[in-house]
């Protein structure tokens, strides 16, 4: 038995509204004589309220290339990791010394040293602590990564395991492509961490937070043939997005089958899940997820809500939504939850919970 003990996530302090980015982005990326009625319209249909970002609006526009705008996202990943993990630290009664494990999550920059191995000194982590960088997951990997620390604790009943995911979109931020594929990326993706504390079966006494779930079971999945569906292309100029049309039918297709057969497995069905933490793809992936699943028109009110409030923080948004869960709708305690995302690859990830 795995337990969460804590999630607390964060956002940087730069906020803004929709409409604000909208201008900026199209400024940004749209030559003088191109018509913005696209981009307009992209942005309007997002759903997406407003958005936290790593570095004030105005800095984008000259942000340099690729090197400068990795170099800002180690600082800036810092500073919101070391937050995020001391937030969920203080939240689980626990130190930084208690952690045995720590895998850390990001598909918007790269470092070496990692990033927790750069936090390691100022959060006062012991230098045995084992780490495993994750970069590639990107959406999937809040829901993989929570998989993987179970798989972990199941061997290691007695130790402690971090999660630690920072995204920071903007920073990918093409200037020089108006493709569609760019601008929906524009209107979706925000700036986020988070981190989460579990302990495994000999521990599950330990946190001082609210009741947290259990991890019962998870189940990872690759659908061959999509690689091109979701994902980056790299070049001189950084992360570009690879984001196919069809991905919302491939849900569809496969995600309900894929989601009854893990329920099935562990004696349960659809309408037997008290709460469903789904990441925030987009509109047209969300209503995908529901019509697949066959879900009441509430069932992913967070979810839509986190999309609103903050924009698809890729990998943190799963962990957020699962932190709004535990905050604002606690579900009956012995019921069972469902967390599940979806990633390049194409991937799912689903986690068994039970609250």
């Amino acid at each position: 038995m795995t337990r969460i003990v804590a999630v607390h996530g964060v956002l940087p302090a730069h906020y803004y509204e929709q409409s604000d980015i909208t201008t900026a982005f199209a400024d940004m990326c749209l030559p003088p004589d191109r018509d913005r009625g696209v981009l307009e319209r992209l942005h309007g249909t997002s759903r997406v309220r407003g958005r936290h970002l790593a570095l004030p609006l105005e800095r984008y526009a000259s942000l340099g290339g690729f090197g400068q705008a990795n170099d800002v996202f180690i600082e800036t990943a810092q500073r919101l990791g070391e937050e995020a993990v001391t937030g969920a630290l203080e939240q689980a009664g626990l130190s930084a010394a208690d952690i045995d494990l720590v895998v850390f999550t990001s598909v918007t920059g790269i470092a070496a040293p990692s990033v927790e191995a750069r936090l390691a000194g100022p959060l006062g982590l012991r230098p045995d602590v084992k780490r495993v960088p994750i970069f590639g997951l990107g959406c999937v990997a809040g829901a993989a990564g929570i998989a993987r620390v179970h798989d972990y604790l199941v061997g290691h009943p007695d130790q402690v395991a971090l999660l630690l995911s920072v995204e920071l979109c903007s920073l990918t931020l093409q200037r020089t492509d108006a493709s569609v594929q760019n601008l929906v990326a524009g209107a979706l993706f925000g700036d986020g961490a988070a981190a989460l504390l579990a302990v495994g079966r000999d521990r599950a006494h330990l946190g001082g937070g609210p009741p947290a779930p259990e991890v019962v079971a998870t189940r990872s999945r690759l659908y061959p043939g999509t690689e091109r569906l979701l994902g980056w292309d790299i070049g001189d100029s950084g992360f570009r997005i690879v984001l196919g049309a069809d991905l919302p039918d491939l849900v569809r297709v496969h995600l309900g089958e894929e989601v009854r057969s893990f329920l099935a497995d562990h004696d349960l069905k659809s309408q037997d899940v008290t709460a469903w933490v789904c990441h925030p793809g987009g509109p047209k992936v969300l209503d995908a997820v529901r019509e697949a699943l066959d879900l009441p028109a509430r069932s992913l009110e967070l979810t839509w809500d986190s999309l609103a409030d903050v924009g698809n923080l890729s990998s943190a948004s799963v962990l957020h939504i699962l932190r709004d869960t535990l905050a604002l709708r606690p579900p009956p305690p012995g019921t069972p939850g469902l967390l599940l995302a979806m990633g390049p690859g194409f991937s799912t990830e689903l986690v068994l919970l039970r609250w």
